[in-house]
């Protein structure tokens, strides 16, 4: 299927610093304190100190970062993507190598060899499993819970969202249309006004997309999240792998230069997707009309078809992160990128978030 892809590490010292605690900030305040208590139940789940899921973006989210994150008192997510169990089964390896902290794997619905990437996950004894990219297929979700991880899936809609908690899922995580990436028709306010209230104490749910400031955060653990995922925000932390070409690209852009690929094809499915605006999403419309013109042939199937897509994103994505290409590469992105400003390290902004967190909820306490 062409899925076996590499990444390039960059060279980092394997030590696990101790961080002071971020949700303690300079000094205990009102607010840091009441950050504490909504944040608990989502610290509680992941078993870190800041509730805040590193999203899983594909050659970013790697041992370096992820490490990083859960380090500094977050919670990292490795994202597979279109790993093979062996590369991931070594990926986990050297992330252990880094933290003796929690942190969690990223799983794609659609990938070819789930069932094995899954028992990858279970050999390691992955605390957290996140699924993305559709409805888990039949059995996952049991096989995943039944090797003792907790399992957390997107929600894109309010029935869906019900679905997964029948289901069995351990907690949601609702992202809007505002991410980079793949992305869904709906913003984050309005998933986060529909799901939210009518669901919040069921299940820890955490919110994503389009996150970039703590004063978000905070309206959105008032609302009843247990904590947000964000990815964007860390793409030019000094741990990412990132090209510092791609680096530039985030410093330099603003929220309206992330936009969204176009469908050309009705009856191919593709998955919209965030990125900032250069010549390769242009090439993208090319692709959706070749690939439409094999399914008119009869060449391939659809599902064939959708694999071919996600490869092209897959390569266009390495292009940019890792070779640098910021032209003819993928440089996904959410519209929060016009709050990224600097290169900063992880434990620095993660304490910036959640500072700004604090003052916001200690501003509306007064």
């Amino acid at each position: 299927m062409g899925w076996s892809l590499r990444y390039r590490h960059r060279p980092m010292n394997d030590a696990t610093p101790t961080q002071p605690s971020p949700i303690e900030g300079e000094g205990s305040s009102i607010g840091h304190d009441r950050l504490h208590r909504l944040m608990k139940r989502g610290t509680d789940f992941l078993g870190c100190e800041v509730a805040v899921l590193g999203g899983a973006m594909s050659w970013i989210s790697e041992r370096n970062l992820v490490s990083a994150l859960s380090n500094a008192g977050a919670f990292g997510v490795i994202a597979c993507g279109a790993m093979t169990p062996d590369l991931l089964d070594t990926e986990i390896a050297e992330t252990k190598k880094r933290t003796v902290k929690p942190f969690g794997v990223n799983l794609i619905t659609m990938h070819p060899m789930l069932s094995e990437l899954i028992d990858v996950c279970a050999n390691h004894r992955v605390s957290h499993v996140v699924l993305a990219g559709g409805l888990p297929p039949t059995g996952s979700i049991d096989r995943i819970k039944g090797n003792g991880a907790k399992l957390i899936c997107f929600a894109p809609a309010l029935a869906l969202a019900k679905k997964l908690i029948r289901s069995g899922v351990d907690a949601l995580v609702i992202e809007g249309m505002e991410a980079g990436g793949h992305i869904g028709p709906v913003s984050t306010s309005v998933l986060a006004q529909e799901i939210l209230p009518p669901l919040a104490t069921e299940i820890p749910i955490f919110v994503a997309g389009g996150i970039g400031h703590g004063g978000l955060i905070a309206g959105y653990l008032e609302m009843g999240a247990v904590g947000v995922q964000l990815g964007t925000r860390f793409v030019c932390a000094h741990e990412c792998i990132a090209h510092p070409d791609f680096k530039k690209a985030f410093i330099r852009a603003s929220a309206r230069d992330a936009i969204i690929s176009v469908q050309i094809d009705p009856r191919l499915p593709v998955i919209p997707v965030r990125a900032l605006k250069n010549r390769e999403m242009e090439s993208f419309a090319a692709k959706q009309r070749e690939v439409a013109q094999l399914l008119d042939e009869g060449k391939v199937e659809m599902m064939e078809a959708q694999l071919q897509i996600e490869q092209y994103w897959a390569g266009a994505l390495r292009r940019a992160v890792i070779e640098g290409d910021v032209e003819t590469g993928s440089v996904m992105a959410g519209q929060s990128v016009g709050m990224v400003k600097d290169e900063a390290p992880v434990a620095d902004i993660l304490g910036q978030l959640v500072d700004e967190a604090a003052h916001a909820l200690e501003r509306r306490s007064a």
